[in-house]
């Protein structure tokens, strides 16, 4: 074999090993990361609008699903089971996409210990107004810190309310989609360099 020949086969076998698809997966995640630690100026206010940018979106997407899904199910258990948000696809990739977790809170989880106080409080207000039929507004907490809550109440004439808690005294249903901090201030930038 001669040597140009052999120069020749070395180059492609190298260019072809360069190409690798782990490799430039491995690229994007790390331009992801670099991305995440790039010091950026984001402040309270940025965090609050990404929030409540995004929340607005996400909490309309998924009740279009569970209203539509609802409508079609027939079975008290399949019904059920959709309150509970399972099979419910399109959700469950919203919260893969985003980083989020999404709940559906009733007027029985102004007592959830799991919830934060302060959770628990805006819920309380959201029951009152339910029961005096006062109009809801969306609302955002910051919790620890760490996560960013937004609350989004279902108005009571619609079939999630009636499906899922209709049986209660005052029917309450409330989306809590829970942002970490991270994910927000990752999102922040995007929406802060469109403001811009």
């Amino acid at each position: 074999m001669n040597v140009p020949h052999l120069l020749t086969s070395l180059f492609l076998l190298s260019s072809l090993s360069a190409c690798d698809p782990e490799r430039v997966k491995y690229t994007n995640e790390l331009k992801q990361e670099m991305a995440d630690k790039k010091i950026k100026r984001i402040t309270n206010a940025d965090m609050v609008e990404t929030v409540n940018v995004f929340g607005e979106r996400i909490s309309t997407v998924v009740q279009k699903e569970l209203a539509t899904e609802l409508q079609k199910a027939t079975q008290p258990a399949a019904r059920a089971s959709l309150c509970q948000l399972t099979n419910l696809p399109r959700t469950r990739a919203i919260e893969e996409r985003y980083g989020v977790t999404i709940s559906l809170l009733s007027a029985a989880d102004v007592q959830n210990k799991r919830l934060n106080p302060k959770e628990r409080e805006v819920l309380d207000a959201y029951l009152y107004n339910a029961e005096q039929k006062l109009p809801q507004i969306s609302n955002i907490q910051k919790v620890a810190d760490t996560l960013f809550i937004y609350n989004a109440a279902v108005p009571t004439e619609n079939i999630i309310c009636q499906t899922c808690f209709g049986g209660q005294k005052t029917p309450l249903a409330v989306w809590r989609i829970a942002f970490p901090k991270r994910e927000v201030i990752r999102r922040s930038s995007a929406t802060v360099k469109k403001k811009r």
